[in-house]
């Protein structure tokens, strides 16, 4: 069991990580990796969610339990867009499909319309995430 203060350590850490990932698939999209891209476009969310479930003590096993906790407590309760849930889902699946099924291209046209949404849904979600001062006090 970690203390209040560990846990807020590692969400921060998590955040780090998401934040990283992301300018990471920003310069991955740049080089035309569309695959690649669509792979860490998935884990820099994929991190930030976490990051929101560790914070409300929320444990996922699996990525798709990731996304089913993250639905049930933060999209149904409207404290994320419904918009934003389904992007995330569809967000996983492209990564699916792009990291495991040799029949599906991942293209520009695929990740390119993503970007902008990617950069909604990781302020969104680190937003709630430091909303009410929780990681105050923390570099």
């Amino acid at each position: 069991m970690l203390t209040v203060e560990e846990t807020k350590v590692l969400v921060l850490n998590r955040i780090r990580r998401s934040r990283e990932t992301w300018a990471e698939t920003k310069g991955i999209v740049d080089g035309g990796y569309w695959y690649a891209a669509a792979n860490r476009m998935y884990y820099a969310c994929y991190y930030m969610v976490s990051a929101l479930l560790l914070k409300n003590d929320l444990n996922a096993r699996t990525h798709g339990g990731a996304i089913g906790l993250f639905g049930l407590h933060f999209i149904k309760t409207e404290a994320i867009d419904s918009e934003l849930g389904k992007f995330y889902s569809q967000l996983f699946e492209l990564r699916q499909t792009g990291d495991y099924d040799d029949w599906k291209v991942v293209t520009e046209a695929d990740i390119t319309p993503l970007v902008p949404t990617a950069e909604t849904f990781l302020d969104a979600v680190e937003n709630l995430i430091r909303n009410d001062g929780y990681l105050d006090n923390l570099h």
